[in-house]
């Protein structure tokens, strides 16, 4: 799909509303004690945040794993954002998977409580780049 510049700020800024949204909600099921929940609303915070800078960067985003890859290539391996980010995305993306498919797996407090700080940092870097 090719956006026009004018488009592509628009999905970019919806993007990062979308990821915005996804952590408030996280940090809302938390609190609720809803573990799963919230990893899963967790991980689409910073899926949504990275597919805010692929589209920003004008990289396609056709899938969950695609944005995974691009992201590493492009982020990650380039050293334009620290490692622990592409870490904690696909450790974000295994929880999720897990608590939701898995169903003798029980996303832990202390496992997602670790992963709010980052996550946020995570996304506010992001937006920071894609804002510049």
């Amino acid at each position: 799909m090719s956006l026009s510049d004018e488009e592509r700020r628009i999905v970019v800024g919806l993007e990062l509303e979308k990821a915005e949204v996804a952590y408030n909600e996280a940090i809302w099921l938390m609190e609720k004690s809803s573990w799963s929940g919230a990893a899963g609303r967790l991980y689409y915070s910073l899926f949504h945040a990275v597919s805010a800078l692929l589209i920003h960067d004008h990289h396609p985003v056709n899938s969950h794993k695609g944005s995974h890859i691009l992201f590493g290539n492009y982020y990650i391996r380039t050293n334009l954002l620290p490692k622990e980010f592409g870490a904690l995305y696909s450790q974000m993306e295994s929880i999720r998977e897990e608590g939701e498919y898995n169903c003798t797996y029980k996303v832990t407090q202390d496992e997602l409580q670790q992963k709010i700080e980052p996550a946020k940092h995570m996304i506010d870097t992001i937006a920071a780049m894609v804002n510049e």
